[in-house]
């Protein structure tokens, strides 16, 4: 039996030497049946510093022939490849192998890892200009459809697919839409007519201990973390919590219950609906996370919103202004900031998907109902 790792190393050290054997010598070893992969990426390099390009990508191609995932091979087959100029093969070839990176890399295999990041930025962002300069040519300037613009980012590695993950319950078949678009429900002009009046009632909270903070920890569950547990910079003053009126809070906004009565809320006992006036201090940031469910969606109104107010969700990223509601489903990655120097509040309230029927809010009451009473007795 061939002894593969002593001769990989005398290999090694013909080719450091520059040794005019080691070319004859590797093809030889390739020659024998069972040569292992590493062999025919040695013979590549003796065949490239022999200026017979040709004769290493073909050793280049036994190596991944007999082990398609080689990390090496990858890497040498791409810069070759992209030395020729084409970038789509130069970036299947690199992609692979940068998936593959080992956890604590040598330091020489770095340097070589980093150089493909670059070969494929590069790439796309060749081809990035290839598609906006064709779009434009069709006709396709700055006013294209904003999914289309989303693909085309995802599609130009600019951006990637954000897709509900809800932590607790997912429904399947409801469509994966960030924002929705406010005009497109009458309910929400009822809430936005009344967000002067609004306003007023939750300055006069302001400044009292009405306010808890939002993420707070629950003894008899595992603690997950979050940046913001117990912390108050962001804080709520509750209207309704797990689908009951918080009859003092409620008694001292009664402009705000009124509005509510016209959003299409879950009622659901003990679970839902939660609305609420989330508070954001200065320079606070609320990071990136996914909601409970994709069976609702999560309607803001801002009342009290200085400048540097953003909200994102996937890929969407909006400017909040007081008295426009942003409509999200919240079960698909999002974060909000506060960058001015002043506090933040909004209304925020939880209505039905609108893509459920009628049989389907029943039934789906009935079921949270069900996992309500789950451990009571």
């Amino acid at each position: 039996m061939t002894d593969w790792q002593s001769v990989l190393t005398g290999a090694i050290d013909r080719l450091r030497r520059s040794d005019p054997g080691a070319l004859r010598f590797l093809e030889e070893q390739a020659g024998r049946p069972d040569a292992p992969p590493p062999i025919f990426l040695l013979l590549a390099d003796a065949r490239r510093m022999a200026g017979d390009e040709g004769g290493c990508e073909a050793a280049l191609d036994e190596a991944l022939k007999r082990d398609g995932r080689f990390l090496q091979a990858l890497l040498a087959k791409g810069e070759l490849v992209a030395r020729r100029g084409d970038d789509r093969a130069a970036v299947s070839y690199l992609t692979l192998a940068l998936s593959q990176t080992p956890a604590d890399p040598p330091p020489a295999l770095v340097e070589r890892l980093r150089h493909a990041e670059g070969l494929v930025a590069a790439a796309q962002a060749r081809f990035a200009g290839h598609l906006d300069d064709r779009l434009t040519a069709a006709g396709l300037g700055a006013d294209r459809p904003s999914r289309f613009e989303e693909a085309v980012a995802i599609l130009k590695g600019q951006a990637s697919p954000q897709l509900q993950q809800p932590t607790s319950f997912f429904y399947p078949g409801l469509p994966q839409t960030a924002f929705y678009n406010s005009a497109e429900f009458p309910w929400i002009s009822e809430l936005e007519s009344a967000a002067s009046a609004m306003r007023a009632e939750v300055e006069a909270l302001l400044g009292g201990e009405s306010f808890a903070p939002y993420v707070q920890g629950d003894p008899t569950r595992a603690n997950r973390g979050h940046a913001l547990l117990n912390d108050p910079r962001w804080s709520a003053f509750y209207l309704w919590q797990n689908g009951a009126v918080v009859a003092e809070n409620a008694a001292r906004c009664p402009v705000t219950m009124r509005a509510l009565e016209a959003a299409p809320m879950p009622m659901i006992p003990g679970r839902a609906p939660n609305v609420l006036f989330s508070q954001l201090k200065p320079r606070t940031h609320i990071p990136p996370h996914w909601g409970m469910l994709n069976t609702r969606l999560i309607c803001h109104i801002p009342l009290i919103v200085p400048d540097g107010c953003r909200l994102r969700v996937g890929n969407h990223e909006r400017r909040v202004e007081a008295g426009k509601a942003l409509l999200f489903d919240d079960s698909i990655l999002h974060e909000a900031w506060n960058d001015s120097d002043e506090t933040r509040v909004i209304l925020l309230l939880e209505v039905w998907n609108p893509s459920l029927d009628a049989a389907e809010r029943e039934a789906l009451t009935a079921m949270y109902g069900a996992i309500g009473l789950y451990g009571e007795g």
